[in-house]
């Protein structure tokens, strides 16, 4: 990347240096920081557009609050990449996301207040940090920041219900773009919709804001006064209000100095109180400002100059547009099939549905437990509903899924986008878990295909079945197979790929295709390999496990997840309780969190890439 030379960006490196700045200062500042996030991010990519519309919120806040010893928990992270910059990290900036290098979303580990790299857990992390302080006495300020459609989740309003019956000082301040990655949804969004638009309830608003400025006992007055006015004006009570917490705004969150002097009125006022800032995503760089929402918020590599995108290379479909397209030719075929996800139609491709049958695609928001039991509930009344959530968002709806899906044996089929190692967004993002954390839950069949046609195929089996299905994928290309005609295929039954006689190799989903690699290459150097693509997790291939136990004496089993408790595990287990006693290895992701990097630069670092799971094969033969 070009060096560049910035008259403040370059001699601000914390909260205190940025504060030697005069507020008029400021928004020229504020410049540099977009500039140099765009530049960054052009040739490291991150998520843009979010960070973009929050700067000025950072940088006040930072101007007004004394970092670390007050708090700031920025909800997802998406927005923070100018608190990183503020905060030492400018120069460490341009390696976010890379391995090695600073995380794309806040970590303590990293002098963040809170790590988050999930939606909606601002507030509630916040008021825990704000009680803490109340009860040990010590003076300091709590701001949680929360945007990108993430007060949709049920967890931010936990978080302010709780928040809102206490007296603790905690301000949240709700950066409202009115965009998540795709366009907000929900009854929310038109509350939120119809405070900013009204008029005489903004000019009223201005009046109180006025009024603080005067005596305290006046300032209260004119603060009820405005409260009872707005109520009239709005036709009912304040949402926030009737939470409880006082609620300021809205107010512009690209003035900068207006941001600092509000900042600074708000740090007198005691107890839990709200402050909506309206904000526009992309801001300051036209190709984001103006261009799609969901593309400019991870947009990939691009020109600076023009904004034009790097081409996402050609070859393989994406499993998501695998997805997308056989979505849609089932609910061509069946009126009963539907489409439902938390907020990520564009991300696992459900817009292909959502754009030719929108009655029968519904985004619930950020709300991944809603969205499992609202699927439950369609499978109740005969429809089948496919619900695709990425895998390490599906963690959030664990209970959902067993006590409203598998305990009632409904038939909802649930997709696992980014199942596995998923790269740059590291270990908050990894799909690591969900073999492990699904496999003792009755009731439930667990799928993963190797390629885009077993894809297709398992989405056909598991929409003619019946009870619950899981179908887990990963992030990327597929295998770059011809695609066919859907079919249906035996639940619990796998595919031998290659015969051989000294070692079995286990594998599930996508780690056929490296394991196919090594297995080709232990054969070259005279090791046979019995290469068996699992394709089911649950239930297991039995006959496939008596053979192996039978006619092996070592096993390697490779799951794209984590082995304690994993299926190399339920392998493990199986053979035990029959009466095998072969050697198992079993490859996957360890004990540990798994940090960022490329898929490769992880998979060869977990041990099973294809070289990895050659070594594993020739390993004392």
């Amino acid at each position: 990347m070009e060096k560049q030379t910035y008259k403040y960006l370059d001699r601000v490196n914390s909260s205190a240096d940025l504060k030697a700045l005069r507020p008029s200062e400021l928004k020229d500042y504020c410049a540099e920081v977009r500039d140099w996030i765009v530049r960054c991010c052009a040739t490291n990519p991150g998520h843009l557009s979010s960070s973009l519309g929050a700067v000025e919120i950072a940088v006040a806040l930072h101007y007004v609050y004394d970092f670390p010893q007050d708090s700031i928990v920025w909800d997802v992270g998406h927005q923070a990449y100018a608190h990183k910059i503020i905060t030492g990290r400018r120069e460490a900036f341009a390696t976010q996301r890379t391995k090695g290098g600073i995380g794309g979303f806040p970590r303590m580990s990293e002098g963040d207040s809170f790590g988050a790299g999930h939606s909606s857990v601002s507030i509630s992390a916040a008021f825990g940090m704000a009680e803490a302080a109340r009860m040990t006495g010590e003076e300091k300020n709590v701001v949680a920041v929360i945007g990108d459609g993430a007060l949709t989740g049920g967890l931010a309003f936990e978080g302010l219900n709780n928040a809102g019956a206490s007296q603790t000082d905690l301000l949240v301040i709700l950066n409202d773009n009115r965009q998540s990655i795709d366009t907000n949804v929900g009854a929310l969004r038109k509350h939120l919709l119809r405070i900013t638009s009204s008029h005489k309830y903004n000019r009223m608003k201005r009046c109180v804001w006025d009024g603080m400025s005067l005596t305290p006992r006046l300032r209260r007055l004119v603060q009820i006064a405005g409260r009872t006015i707005k109520r009239g004006l709005l036709n009912q009570s304040n949402l926030f209000e009737s939470l409880n917490l006082r609620y300021f705004g809205p107010t512009d969150g690209h003035d900068v100095e207006g941001l600092v002097k509000t900042f600074a009125r708000l740090k007198d006022i005691r107890g839990p109180k709200l402050l909506h800032v309206m904000t526009i995503k992309g801001k300051g760089y036209e190709p984001a400002e103006k261009g799609d929402p969901a593309v400019w918020h991870s947009p990939g590599r691009f020109d600076v100059a023009t904004g034009e995108r790097e081409p996402s290379g050609s070859g393989a479909a994406k499993y998501q547009y695998v997805f997308g397209r056989a979505l849609l030719e089932l609910a061509r075929g069946d009126e009963r099939v539907v489409g439902v996800t938390p907020a990520m139609a564009t991300g696992c491709s459900m817009n292909i549905l959502q754009r030719e049958m929108p009655e029968r695609c519904f985004d619930v928001g950020i709300a991944e437990g809603h969205a499992v039991t609202f699927s439950a509930g369609l499978a109740a009344k005969g429809m089948v509903p496919f619900c695709n959530i990425y895998s390490s968002f599906m963690q959030r709806a664990y209970d959902n899924v067993i006590h409203d899906v598998a305990l009632q044996n409904l038939h909802v089929v649930m997709c696992l986008d980014r199942a596995g190692l998923v790269g740059e967004d590291g270990a908050t993002h990894h799909g690591e878990f969900d073999l492990a954390y699904f496999r003792p839950i009755p009731n439930l069949r667990i799928a993963a295909p190797r390629n885009e046609q077993e894809l297709r195929d398992m989405m056909y089996t598991a929409y003619r079945g019946k009870g619950p299905f899981v179908i887990r994928y990963p992030r990327g290309r597929a295998a770059g197979v011809e695609e066919g005609p859907m079919k249906e295929l035996p639940i619990g039954r796998g595919e031998v790929l290659r015969e051989g006689k000294d070692v079995a190799l286990l594998t599930w989903g996508h780690t056929a295709l490296d394991a196919a690699k090594a297995a080709e290459r232990a054969e070259s150097e005279g090791v046979g390999v019995f290469h068996v693509d699992m394709r089911w997790a649950k239930p297991l291939d039995e006959d496939i496990l008596h053979r192996v136990g039978k006619e092996f004496k070592r096993v390697v089993t490779v799951e794209d997840g984590v082995v304690g408790g994993g299926v190399g595990s339920a392998v493990l287990e199986w053979l035990a309780d029959h009466g095998y006693a072969p050697m198992v290895t079993r490859l996957g992701i360890g004990d540990e969190f798994v940090e960022q990097g490329t898929v490769a630069e992880l998979k060869a670092q977990c041990g099973y890439d294809a070289e990895g799971i050659y070594r594993e094969l020739t390993k004392g033969l």
